[in-house]
């Protein structure tokens, strides 16, 4: 297909706070038109044309980075009570296979074959690829053992959107049990006996509202309603304390949050409110023994603090002490509380950190050698334990599982990531490369931090193709990580940078706050002085810079599309938001009422109207000349439904220069893309193909 397709123009008049726009793709919205679906296909047919003469470096690039990975492995093994738990995967299969293992008399540390292969004595709780045999799709929304070890409750999604069904495994027979409950969220939270089982349902916009508990041996329609969030701006999720003493229900908007308890040994008691919801303040709870842990940000606690607080029911519940206080330069993002010990988790100067505080008021912060890496907590599911299990990367480093003993703060490395050489035969040698953080000046004065990574000896005279990264909203931080397909990208003489920019988390709490709302364009300028940044400092050039982004770094995408076009040579777009006015202002549609603590109520609120409509991708479509845009989707997304990048891409290509425009739909997933370990590989292959096309790098690998 030589020629790109046209998609027919249906005017469609939207009106609001007096002002009328036509949008002539409105008719792409509907899925059950096969007129839409002939499109999606049509634009399927395009792409694959577009792309056939990066079918040898798409293979490539998917031999490469199936040569790095260790296809079969095993993840470091949990200690919770008698049992190891983990994950493997095998060579050739596309999902992990769940496992467990009886802790050996004696044995202390995990145990770790070498080959990955099977622990002796394992019990398969799931395999995945058994579940996914024929689908399209497969995806776990829960995966949880019951407090006696007795039964596995799991829950499935074979299309993509996000509702599961919820099953119910006797661990002892090896089988399903009748149980079965249709259209769940994600998660679920045993009773401390294993009688009752407790999960979360959706409304007719996806936001979950409801929590159910069902009586394992009893039918879903006799299933108890015990909690209904009513305020169409909270999300209700369920959980069981690390103590296994509470199950706790958390409700929480983007400004607010509220917290209820059940002693977890009575599950047909009465949950209790840890503190009434009061607009603007939100807190976590953590069960830490005869005591609670809140982590808030109550009195004008910007980057929250750590406090105290009495269990409920006892004497002075509701009364917070301050155990750590506010600091304005490090934002507390977490605790995880053991007998002895409790763990903070931290960000500060855009480093995330773990801090160690001990029962007698002894307090140190885990030390780390490098300038620029990611540290974050593991999986930590014992309450009694005298190590804490941590997760460490770097943009230079693989992925490394360390048990920390709290006692005197020493590292004990459990496994790295391997890294297997590439189909040439050169081992990766994380000394031929290297990071750094520089900073970019945005208009308004305020430095951007930007992580990038390279091989040694590229050169800073302009001459390297990049690819910069951006994200910025929600306050989540994309962080500096080690990744094997970028490796298929430094190799070829890229330069791989991440633009920090605000709306993220990266700077504590005001970062966030100045990237969201009527702030939002921050979070544009901010990307566009970062690549105006790599420009001017050599590490690239405009013609040779593609962006990438994808959901709100989609809009992300969109937005410096329309505001510095000549800024970049491409632009990849993932599930990208590029229709957000309209979006926001529909109520029907999922995620909308919860968003408008986000982005604004553009539906009651004129001057939100007007901002986002200053700013949304689709909507500021003009005739530039635009870079090469390769947009993809998937049909099922019920977070940013397949329609947004459709009429985007419509409106590029009958109004814009420029180009080419491809969009890319997955017919068969969801948000996250394909789900299967090679398919996605796959995806990524020819994504990376067509930027290093598009960037003009070399073709083959040159090391």
């Amino acid at each position: 297909m030589s020629t790109p397709p046209v998609a027919k123009q249906v005017p469609f008049e939207r009106v609001h706070h007096g002002d009328t726009v036509i949008d002539n793709y409105a008719w792409l919205t509907d899925p059950g038109d096969p007129e839409t679906i002939a499109y999606l296909e049509a634009e399927n047919a395009y792409m694959t044309a577009r792309t056939a003469g990066l079918s040898d470096l798409q293979t490539a690039i998917f031999a490469e980075i199936k040569a790095r990975t260790q296809e079969t492995d095993l993840s470091v093994p949990v200690r919770k009570g008698g049992w190891w738990r983990y994950a493997r995967t095998v060579e050739g299969q596309q999902y992990a296979i769940h496992c467990r293992r009886r802790v050996l008399d004696g044995e202390t540390a995990p145990p770790l074959p070498e080959d990955g292969k099977p622990l002796e004595g394992e019990e398969i709780l799931l395999d995945g690829n058994e579940l996914a045999a024929g689908a399209g799709f497969f995806a776990l929304g829960a995966l949880s053992v019951s407090p006696d070890e007795t039964l596995l409750a799991y829950s499935t999604d074979f299309s993509g959107d996000e509702r599961f069904t919820l099953r119910v495994k006797d661990l002892a027979a090896g089988r399903t049990l009748p149980d079965e409950i249709p259209d769940t969220f994600y998660g679920c939270a045993w009773s401390l006996d294993g009688t009752a089982l407790f999960y979360v349902t959706v409304d007719e916009a996806w936001r979950p509202y409801r929590v159910w508990r069902h009586l394992v041996g009893t039918p879903a329609s006799a299933d108890v309603l015990v909690f209904e969030e009513s305020d169409e701006r909270f999300w209700v999720g369920i959980g069981l304390s690390r103590s296994q003493r509470y199950v706790y229900i958390r409700t929480a908007s983007v400004l607010t949050s509220e917290w209820r308890l059940l002693d977890a040994a009575a599950p047909q008691g009465s949950f209790v409110v840890v503190a009434p919801r009061r607009q603007g303040v939100e807190y976590d709870v953590e069960h830490a023994g005869d005591r609670l842990l809140i982590l808030h940000n109550e009195g004008g606690a910007e980057n929250f603090e750590l406090a105290t607080a009495p269990l409920p029911g006892a004497p002075g519940a509701g009364t917070w002490t301050p155990l750590i206080p506010h600091r304005a330069d490090t934002r507390l993002l977490g605790t995880d509380a053991f007998a002895d010990y409790t763990v903070v988790y931290f960000r500060r100067a855009g480093l995330t950190g773990l801090r160690v505080l001990d029962a007698a008021g002894g307090e140190y912060d885990i030390a780390f050698p490098e300038p620029v890496y990611t540290v974050s907590p593991g999986p930590n599911p014992e309450f009694a334990q005298a190590t804490f299990r941590l997760g460490y990367n770097s943009m230079v480093t693989p992925g490394t599982v360390y048990d920390c003993d709290l006692a005197s703060g020493s590292l004990t490395m459990l496994k790295q990531q391997p890294v297997l050489p590439a189909p040439d035969g050169v081992p990766f040698d994380s000394a031929g490369y290297e990071q750094h953080r520089e900073w970019a000046v945005a208009a308004d004065g305020t430095r951007v931090p930007v992580s990038l990574v390279c091989r040694k000896g590229t050169p800073r005279d302009g001459s390297a193709p990049c690819l910069l990264y951006g994200y910025g909203s929600y306050e989540h931080s994309t962080d500096p990580r080690f990744s094997i397909s970028q490796l298929s990208l430094l190799d070829r003489g890229f330069v791989y940078a991440i633009a920090h920019v605000r709306g993220g988390g990266e700077m504590g709490r005001s970062w966030y706050t100045h990237g969201k709302l009527l702030e939002k364009k921050n979070t544009f300028t901010d990307f566009v002085a970062c690549a105006q940044h790599l420009v001017s400092a050599g590490w690239t050039s405009a013609d040779r810079l593609v962006a990438r982004g994808g959901s709100a770094g989609g809009l992300l995408m969109g937005a410096v599309a329309n505001l510095a076009p000549s800024a970049f040579t491409g632009i990849v777009a993932q599930v990208p938001f590029v229709d957000a006015l309209n979006t926001i202002l529909d109520p029907s549609l999922p995620l909308t009422v919860t968003e408008w603590e986000e982005w604004g109520d553009p539906l009651h609120d004129p001057q939100v109207y007007a901002y986002m409509k200053s700013y949304a991708p689709y909507e500021n479509v003009s005739g530039a000349s635009y870079p090469a845009i390769f947009a993809i989707t998937s049909l099922h997304d019920t977070r940013v439904r397949y329609h947004e990048p459709a009429k985007w891409i419509a409106r590029l290509r009958a109004a814009g220069q420029g180009g080419p425009f491809l969009l890319k739909t997955e017919m068969e997933a969801g948000h996250g893309g394909r789900s299967g370990r090679y398919d996605a590989w796959r995806e990524e292959a020819l994504v990376l193909a067509w930027i290093i096309d598009t960037a003009k790098a070399e073709p083959a690998a040159s090391r």
